[in-house]
């Protein structure tokens, strides 16, 4: 049976609050930098990076925002036990969540990446 790795719900909390700041504006359709390039509606926010093992060549994760549980596949031949990290970024419109996207990290190598929901 595949083990599930968590996420913070802490560091969840943390990630929405951060892109919710960033529009912070009365008027959202006017935002605009100090510079004056108009500012995009999309943000992603790293949440945090777990450390997670590989099993039977994928990773298993409980996802934050209602997305649920997925197991990750690993697209190389990574033994059982090996040690990895997953980094969560949550993926917002106008500092709502819409999604959330997973990089899997092994010795300092992005191996894989997905998204769930928009992103």
């Amino acid at each position: 049976m595949a083990t599930y790795h968590n996420f913070s719900d802490q560091a969840v909390t943390s990630a929405l609050e951060a892109a919710k700041r960033d529009f912070n504006t009365p008027d959202l359709g006017v935002a605009v930098a100090s510079e004056g390039v108009a500012q995009s509606h999309a943000l992603s926010v790293l949440a945090e990076c777990i450390d997670v093992t590989v099993e039977d060549n994928k990773i298993c994760l409980n996802l934050p925002l209602g997305l649920g549980s997925v197991c990750i596949p690993i697209p190389i031949n990574i033994p059982n036990g090996q040690a990895a990290s997953a980094c969560l970024s949550l993926c917002t419109t106008w500092g709502i969540p819409t999604g959330a996207k997973v990089k899997v990290i092994v010795a300092g190598v992005t191996i894989i990446e997905q998204s769930f929901g928009k992103c």
